[in-house]
């Protein structure tokens, strides 16, 4: 372990950490060239922090952006190493919360009014 991280993770882990499925993993490894995770003796998947970081990635171009795997792939090979560090500093962020309606807004607060008068 380093720095309380461990150096590699199972695909199980993975897919605990990235709501993904074992086989959306392995097929995306056949589209994406630059996730390869190491296959330790026994032939299991160990990957590393910067495979989840691509991982994560990818995931947010396919299902948040809504990109095509071909566009996602295209992406990718063409960022450069400055933005794969602001890439993973950006993922590492909770994700931002869903704008309040103003109708919400004014429930929300109705509430509280109605809290504080009892």
């Amino acid at each position: 372990m380093v720095n309380g991280k461990k150096m590699y993770y199972s695909i199980s882990e993975v897919c605990s950490m990235t709501s993904l499925e074992p086989h959306v993993l392995r097929y995306w490894e056949s589209e994406f060239p630059q996730l390869h995770p190491k296959k330790n003796r026994a032939g299991n998947r160990a990957y590393r922090e910067k495979d989840i970081e691509i991982i994560r990635y990818i995931k947010f171009l396919l299902y948040d952006e809504k990109f095509t795997i071909p566009g996602a792939r295209k992406k990718i090979t063409d960022m450069k190493d400055g933005e794969w560090e602001q890439l993973s500093l950006n993922l590492s962020q909770p994700a931002a919360k869903k704008p309040v309606s103003i109708e919400e807004l004014r429930q929300e607060l109705s509430d509280v009014l109605d809290l504080i008068k009892t």
